[in-house]
């Protein structure tokens, strides 16, 4: 696969997925929106601890989510495939 960029960019370790782990952290996905404190990333999944799925994330200026489902556990992985995008949750 030809990978194309910036010339002027350069690839920082601790960027991205990595430079979350340990906070509170908000995944686009495919088909759910995830939700949950990042523990791990490997190169195929991320690990979610206390994750729960937002089926209504409501106005984004808001302190909190519409609606916030709870997983029935303690953690939840997610293949990093299917993460469109990903930031701090709220």
């Amino acid at each position: 696969m030809d990978m194309r960029r910036d010339s002027k960019a350069e690839a920082v370790q601790g960027e991205g997925l990595d430079s979350l782990v340990g906070k509170q952290v908000l995944l686009f996905c495919l088909n759910y929106i995830y939700l949950g404190k990042l523990i791990e990333v490997s190169e195929s999944f991320v690990r979610l601890e206390k994750p729960s799925i937002v089926y209504d994330t409501g106005p984004f200026s808001t302190p909190e989510y519409t609606d916030v489902q709870p997983l029935h556990t303690c953690t939840w992985y997610v293949q990093r495939t299917a993460i469109e995008s990903f930031g701090l949750g709220k």
